[in-house]
């Protein structure tokens, strides 16, 4: 692997230059990017993926939709459809993403688009009947054509940007300079007990610039599996397979493992779409645990019964009124 990313560093090279020269565009204003006179917030990474912003999202809905009404876009990755879609919880996730069909059915009552032009699904969002007062949008630090008014950056304890390449040499969608345009950081997966000074070695590999401020969140998972009707306790569940569509499972797994439950596990890569004969597979197995992004895409093909996931969530670790308060004030004065 080592081998191979040296023969990919020239090309590293010449992609960083090429996405340097359309950020300074932006910057320069040679790009035009739309700006909006109502709150727009952005959750969203450096990296390929696997930071916890679908969590994050949760967060931040939780948040905010008991005191308005506010909408979540996304573009919808490997959906099998094109342009603005809003969802309701009957949509499937071929046509819509997984996970924002998550969103629609944890929160039912929230407004959840997709489009994979932002600034035409904010446009149709805010043309609605009764429009969203805040748009949330999922994975889009990289999207210039909008400019949000908060933006939330996420890199994964262990994996911190700081310590990464840019394509196709890393895992980099942008240089870490990247990192200046947010308001909010947040090293996300952190381990429960990380210790003061792990904190400030981190600060110090990110150099957190002055307009910003750095949190630290870990990932809760609840003490049983869930079908959404039917729960099990985490450590009466036997005889199951682990069913993973998601970028880092290592987490999840060593979860499981710690809590003394044994499987098989069968590793797909992130959003993986489903052919008929892995589901014929997959329809083999007596019981399946999978993530809740997974159970959305495969709840419409495996039997109700025999399919579980494990709910989890954003913790901060310290200071979650020190956040809350920099969102809500955000609103406030948007």
């Amino acid at each position: 692997m080592q081998i191979l990313r040296k023969l990919l560093f020239p090309f590293s090279i010449l992609y960083g230059i090429i996405v340097g020269f359309r950020n300074k565009f932006f910057d320069w204003g040679i790009l035009t990017s739309a700006s909006y006179d109502f709150p727009v917030i952005t959750v969203g990474n450096l990296s390929m993926g696997g930071t916890g912003k679908s969590p994050m999202i949760e967060y931040l809905i939780g948040l905010l939709h008991h005191n308005y009404p506010i909408a979540t876009l996304s573009r919808g990755y490997k959906r099998k459809t094109k342009g603005f879609l809003l969802l309701n919880v009957a949509s499937d996730a071929k046509d819509v993403g997984d996970e924002p069909l998550q969103f629609k059915n944890k929160f039912p009552e929230v407004l959840v688009a997709v489009d994979e032009h932002r600034q035409n699904g904010i446009k149709n969002l805010r043309s609605l009947e009764q429009p969203p007062e805040i748009i949330l949008l999922d994975d889009a630090y990289q999207h210039r054509k909008v400019t949000a008014g908060f933006s939330i950056l996420l890199t994964a304890y262990g994996d911190l940007y700081s310590k990464d390449m840019i394509l196709p040499a890393g895992n980099l969608r942008e240089t870490t300079s990247g990192a200046h345009r947010a308001d909010v950081i947040i090293v996300t997966k952190c381990d429960l007990d990380i210790s003061k000074e792990e904190k400030r070695k981190i600060k110090t590999s990110l150099a957190i610039k002055s307009h910003q401020k750095l949190f630290f969140t870990g990932i809760h998972y609840e003490n049983y599996f869930t079908n959404g009707v039917q729960q099990i306790p985490l450590q009466l569940m036997e005889n199951f397979s682990l069913v993973t569509g998601i970028a880092k499972p290592q987490p999840l797994v060593n979860h499981l493992k710690e809590n003394g439950l044994d499987f098989e596990h069968f590793a797909y890569s992130d959003h993986h779409l489903f052919t008929e004969k892995e589901l014929q597979e997959l329809r083999s197995l007596s019981l399946i645990v999978t993530t809740e992004k997974d159970f959305m895409r495969l709840k419409e093909h495996l039997p109700h019964d025999k399919l579980f996931y494990l709910p989890i969530k954003t913790v901060f670790l310290e200071d979650q009124e020190v956040f809350d308060k920099e969102v809500m004030s955000f609103v406030a004065q948007a």
